[in-house]
């Protein structure tokens, strides 16, 4: 300052001026070059003239040409050459937790024909622009992404598309729309964020991949690859595309993701969430795969309705998939739900089942062998094996196909056949034996077709359309039937009933009666010990009355005759006499007369009867005369009494009185 003060103090105002003027110009230029570049952002440093002159292939200057050079000033002083540079201040490029960036090169090798984005299988370090060009490094959007953190690009080289903001120097019209394009795609697909996969949901992931080779001909999705972590071409599910890209192949992947987080780049891979395949308890399984090379038939020579091949193979299945979750890609092949347990198909055109293998079915439509028309509602409970179950897809396709296509027809052609057979009333009556009779013939049937035939089990005919209710009326004359068979059935048993009341009655008195009747069967037995006694006492007192009675017999006939002979000379002697007595008084009638006297007066005796007569006698024997003797009197009424008596004698003695009396 001394010297600049002697100086002004020599030299005139004028020349203090130019100094002065001079003086400033070198502080201007010198405050030029010196650049502080804050920690939070980084440098972009642009050559405005080089000796060199301007770069002649890409964007960045990698020979100190003049352009955009490929390092980047971190923060602090830097000082540059006067006039020869612009210093561009970015921000460093953040990435928040949970959170995804994608980059895109401005500068680079060309994209190859088919390919979609930039390859850094070998170019991956973005904060390292000349060593990512090195490399051969591409431009375009790239197949590495950007996890949490903050990274020192040269934004000059590199534009990153964030959910919040797009980093990028200096953006042309035509860039801006582009790269708005693209953040919209990337929003669209849910880009921005790492795709989470919820046990909970029972979700998986489908991969279709947008970059590498196109798929071999014939091919629908591309084969699984990386499997082993050892792999060169293991990608970690996707995530590492360069990786994947080894041997995988673009469109749709067989491989699928199930639960966790993936960072995946969203324009590399776009991932489509479907179910996992639950197959339910009950149920198998059979897998139909469309992809996977052409495998060896395993059905067996006797099988000719297609080929079973073994699992990772296309076709069918052998081995159906068991109760469980699995994480299967329907777009690779379909699984097929065949039950297992017993399901019920049901031909009646108001009830489905569940399971609605039978919802196309109706009643059977029937002709009876007497021209009557019913429909007839069935049920056929059916049992599929498991093991038989990959057969029975790879023949009819599915369950319900197989229903409609052989069951339905068969079915009802063997129930017309029955019907033709049957009445109308025999088809009513005979339903149990018809049942019995069909689920036996039926079963050879269903199992040439795979299945098992547990039981047919048959409704009651109705009548079709038109018929007015024809098998409804014979049904209520059955009723009315049956109504009068129970009835007379009824009828007996309530007579039965009595009957047995009765007896329980009469039980019911003789148990009340018990003591007497048993003291009454005990006198019984006394009376008939007694009478016993009393017989044998009495065949002993008759043994002495015959021994009695024959020596009395014999002794009376003894006497009997002295007596005899004795009588008769009395009687002889007597009726000598007596004829003389009658002789003597006047003949028969006398002696008649004497002989009434005598009576009577023996009756007066005996009798107690009145001397004095209460009954006044008169008249004579003669009807024309009045009055008589009293024994005229008497005579008759003993003759009138004696009529009857002498009617009843005999002949001969009626005969003998009657000469008496006219005597």
């Amino acid at each position: 300052m001394e010297f600049l003060l002697e100086i002004a103090g020599l030299v005139p105002l004028k020349i203090y001026l130019v100094l002065g003027l001079i003086l400033l110009a070198i502080l201007i230029k010198l405050a030029g070059v010196v650049r502080y570049i804050p920690n939070s952002q980084v440098g972009i440093i642009e050559k405005l003239w080089s000796t060199r002159g301007s770069v002649r292939n890409g964007l960045m200057a990698l020979h100190g040409e003049a352009g955009y050079e490929p390092d980047v000033l971190r923060g602090g002083f830097h000082f540059f050459a006067p006039c020869q540079y612009r210093i561009h201040h970015v921000p460093l490029v953040t990435i928040t937790q949970g959170q995804i960036g994608y980059v895109f090169a401005r500068d680079g090798s060309p994209l190859e024909s088919g390919q979609t984005l930039a390859s850094n299988q070998h170019a991956n370090a973005f904060e390292d622009v000349r060593a990512f060009l090195a490399a051969g490094g591409q431009k375009g959007p790239q197949r590495k992404i950007l996890r949490e953190g903050t990274y020192a690009l040269n934004l000059a080289q590199f534009v990153v598309l964030t959910r919040r903001q797009l980093f990028a120097l200096r953006l042309e019209p035509s860039e801006q729309s582009l790269f708005e394009q693209m953040g919209a795609t990337l929003e669209e697909r849910h880009g921005y964020t790492p795709l989470v996969i919820k046990d909970k949901d029972d979700m998986l992931g489908v991969v279709t991949i947008h970059d590498g080779p196109a798929l071999a001909a014939g091919e629908i999705i591309a084969p699984t690859v990386g499997d082993d972590p050892h792999s060169a071409a293991f990608h970690n599910n996707f995530q590492d595309p360069d990786r994947f890209l080894l041997a995988g192949r673009r469109g749709r992947q067989l491989q699928v993701l199930v639960d966790g987080s993936y960072y995946l780049n969203r324009l590399f891979a776009t991932v489509e969430l479907i179910a996992k395949t639950v197959i339910p308890v009950g149920h198998a399984g059979v897998v139909v795969s469309y992809t996977g090379q052409q495998g060896l038939d395993v059905s067996g020579e006797s099988y000719r309705h297609g080929e079973l091949v073994e699992r990772g193979f296309r076709g069918v299945w052998a081995e159906p998939l068991l109760p469980g979750k699995y994480a299967f890609n329907t777009y690779a092949g379909q699984v097929v739900l065949v039950p297992t347990t017993n399901f019920i198909l049901k031909w009646s055109a108001d009830i489905t089942s569940e399971h609605k293998f039978d919802q196309n079915l109706k009643e059977v439509s029937l002709i009876t062998r007497d021209a009557f028309e019913p429909s007839l509602p069935l049920s056929v409970v059916v049992h599929i094996d498991y093991k038989k179950a990959p057969l029975v897809v790879q023949r009819f396709g599915d369950i319900r196909r197989l229903v409609e296509q052989t069951l339905d027809p068969m079915v009802s052609a063997y129930f017309k056949n029955i019907a033709q057979t049957k009445t109308l009333i025999q088809l009513l009556q005979e339903r149990s034996d018809i049942q019995d009779l069909s689920s036996e013939d039926m079963k050879a049937k269903f199992a040439a077709y795979s299945l098992e035939l547990q039981e047919v089990l048959i409704g009651t005919p109705r009548s079709s359309e038109g018929q007015n209710g024809q098998i409804e009326e014979i049904l209520r004359q059955l009723r009315e039937r049956q109504i009068a068979v129970e009835q007379v059935a009824t009828f007996k048993l309530r007579e039965e009933a009595a009957i047995q009341e009765r007896t329980l009655r009469e039980a019911e008195a003789k148990a009340a009666q018990q003591t007497d009747i048993t003291r009454s069967l005990l006198s019984v037995e006394v009376r008939a010990n007694e009478g016993r006694a009393a017989a044998a006492f009495a065949e002993q007192d008759a043994r002495r009355i015959r021994i009695a009675a024959g020596a009395e017999a014999e002794r009376l006939t003894l006497l009997g005759e002295g007596e005899a002979n004795r009588i008769s000379k009395v009687g002889t002697a007597e009726a000598t006499a007596t004829k003389l007595k009658v002789d003597a008084f006047g003949g028969p009638e006398y002696q008649l007369s004497q002989q009434i006297f005598e009576k009577f007066a023996d009756a007066i005796k005996s009798g107690n009867i009145p001397i004095v007569p209460q009954i006044q006698v008169g008249g004579s024997r003669d009807s024309g005369t009045s009055g008589g003797s009293l024994v005229d009197a008497l005579l008759a009424m003993v003759v009138r009494d004696q009529r009857p008596a002498a009617a009843s004698r005999p002949a001969s003695n009626g005969h003998a009185l009657g000469t008496t009396l006219h005597s």
